[in-house]
Formats: C-alpha cells, structure tokens, sequence
C-alpha cells in the first residue's frame, strides 16, 4: 500500500516529509526492540531459571554482528549516500536502492515471526495482544517506508509501474521471513530468548546505521527527532493499549 502512493504522489517527496517518516519508523523500531523483544527475552530467561542478561545480550549482540556482515557483503545504496556500499558491484542505481530496503526490512519480518512464533509455542511472557501490537505497530511504520523507496525510484527514470513493483518486493520479504520462522515454531522455541534478542539487535543495527542517519542528513532540522518521538509514543500507546 505505500508502495502504492507513487501513484497519486506528483514529484518527489519533500525531504522534510521523508525525515519525519524515517524518524517515525526509527522510533517504532526502537521502542518495538526493546518491548516486544528484549524485554520479553529477558522474562523468558528468568522464568527458566538462567541468568537472566545472557540470552538478552548474546542475542542482541549476534544480530548487530548478521546485519553487519549482510552490510559489508551485499550491494546496496542509501538514499542519503552517492557511494555504494558492500562488495564491489556493478548493479544498476536503482536496484542497489531496493536491495537497501530489503536488507533493513528482513529483521522486521524476523522481530513479528519470532514473537508470534512464542505465542503459539505457549509462552506464558508472549501474549496475543503483544504480538498483536508488534504486527500493527510494524505494519504502521512500514506505510511510510514504502512510500519513501518508490518515490525516489521515480526520480531515478523508473515508471511508476516498475517503482511500485520495486518497492512492493522490497518488502515482501518480512511476511515471507515471518511466515518462514512461525513454520519453524518447534526448533525456535528452546533458544526463543536467543531469537527474540538477534531480531531486536538486528533493528537496532538498521535504526543507527541507516534510518537515523537518513532522517538527519542535509541541512540541519529536528523534523527527524520528532518523529522519533512520535513513533515510540504510538508503540508505547499500543502496547499499553493492547497489551
């Protein structure tokens, strides 16, 4: 759906829009980490009765270490950057401009499979209206997102149709990641802890290295802080509302 609105959009998207659009997803993704996913990690931990920190920040950690290696390994471009990054590439613009998006949204498919995965597997710390509120606050966040990958597409010589269709498959790869790890349900749930804290750690990679840094380049504003904040407030709403 918000690949969608390169149809009725005219122009480019205004860079004071698109930072306040990154910001709201770095907020959503940040509050959504901490949430729905370490804190219940470190519940779980304590109510098997092992040190409570050590999935948490093991998990945490080794998925800061996958996005990272992903972002030394794959061809992308941000939108804020002219150079390409990860290994030497001879893709065209455009192509490296999705595969950016498509790095950052496979944690996001991984952080509402996880968590929808312990629901089914029985967790008393993972309740339905958690997951529910992850789904939706994720789901939220990813409107905007599509908007922002499809308009600049448009502005690189792409149709309308092939930026729609770019920006759509871009995405497609959380409800599939999502789907993958709910079918994965049983070998998932005796490291569930671990899984929860990767999906949290790997978000956090893709907030600080890309969605921050975009929503505040150029000349200096505080669009982008905003955002933020109005981001996490509305997971905050969710998860007190749902929860």
């Amino acid at each position: 759906m918000g690949a969608a609105m390169v149809f009725f959009m005219k122009g480019e998207m205004k860079s004071r829009l698109q930072k306040a659009l990154l910001g709201f997803a770095s907020g959503v993704m940040i509050a959504a980490s901490v949430w729905s996913l370490l804190i219940p990690a470190i519940d779980m931990a304590e109510a098997d009765g092992k040190i409570a920190w050590v999935p948490a920040v093991v998990g945490f950690l080794l998925g800061i270490g996958f996005l990272l290696l992903l972002d030394t390994l794959i061809p992308h471009l941000h939108f804020a950057s002219e150079a390409p990054e990860g290994r030497p590439s001879k893709l065209g613009k455009s192509f490296m401009l999705v595969l950016a998006v498509t790095l950052h949204n496979i944690p996001e498919g991984m952080a509402v499979g996880v968590v929808l995965a312990g629901m089914l597997s029985g967790s008393t710390v993972i309740s339905a209206a958690g997951a529910f509120a992850l789904a939706i606050g994720i789901a939220i966040q990813n409107f905007p997102e599509g908007a922002i990958i499809s308009m600049p597409l448009v502005s690189s010589g792409l149709s309308k149709k092939k930026a729609f269709q770019y920006g759509f498959l871009s995405g497609v790869v959380e409800p599939v990641g999502a789907v993958v790890t709910i079918l994965l349900t049983s070998l998932v749930t005796p490291i569930l802890p671990y899984i929860l804290s990767f999906a949290a750690g790997a978000m956090i990679y893709v907030v600080v290295e890309e969605l921050i840094p975009e929503a505040q380049a150029g000349e200096h504003s505080n669009i982008g802080t905003i955002g933020v904040a109005l981001g996490f407030a509305l997971m905050m709403l969710l998860d007190v509302a749902l929860g």
